[in-house]
């Protein structure tokens, strides 16, 4: 198996770890805060989507699924670019309203498309493309696809947590 191969199936499995922490999830229940003032599980997939949506669409030079169509709208927001959960302050995370667990997955489902779709594009050779400078080392597309799918993954598991602290 090569690299992009061993990406393309780390990415696959994060749409099934988010539709164990969501499925048969109300919108009320998607926006509880779990306690303590914890991230919500609507929030925690819709960020894990977003920042998936927003890296992948950057490197591989094509438009973020989030601004086509209606996807903002389904999650209480504007369709902003930048709006991708990072730097949110507890009233923004509070903002974010998916309107049922089914518009977090078919968003999610259309980002893994696109992010399938841009790995079946590349070889490993391109994994050795610096894709950002501002780094020491400088960031490699291998490296920031990793981060991608480490920083997904772990968002996966805090819903599914969040989701046994529901009783859900």
């Amino acid at each position: 198996m090569d690299a992009v191969a061993v990406l393309a199936e780390a990415f696959s499995r994060i749409p099934d770890e988010a539709r164990r922490a969501v499925r048969g999830l109300t919108p009320e229940q998607l926006v509880e805060a779990p306690g303590g003032g914890a991230n919500p599980i609507g929030w925690l997939v819709w960020h894990l989507a977003r920042g998936q949506d927003a890296q992948v669409a950057a490197v591989a030079g094509t438009e973020q699924v989030y601004l086509q169509g209606d996807w903002a709208a389904r999650f209480g927001r504007d369709p902003d670019a930048g709006d991708t959960g990072y730097g949110h302050e507890p009233d923004d995370v509070r903002a974010v309203r998916p309107e049922s667990a089914e518009a977090l997955l078919d968003y999610l489902d259309a980002v893994h498309a696109a992010t399938q779709r841009y790995l079946g594009m590349l070889d490993a050779d391109d994994l050795d493309r610096v894709v950002d400078e501002a780094w020491d080392p400088p960031v490699t597309l291998g490296a920031r696809l990793v981060s991608i799918v480490d920083d997904d993954v772990q968002h996966a598991g805090q819903a599914a947590y969040a989701r046994g602290l529901l009783g859900a």
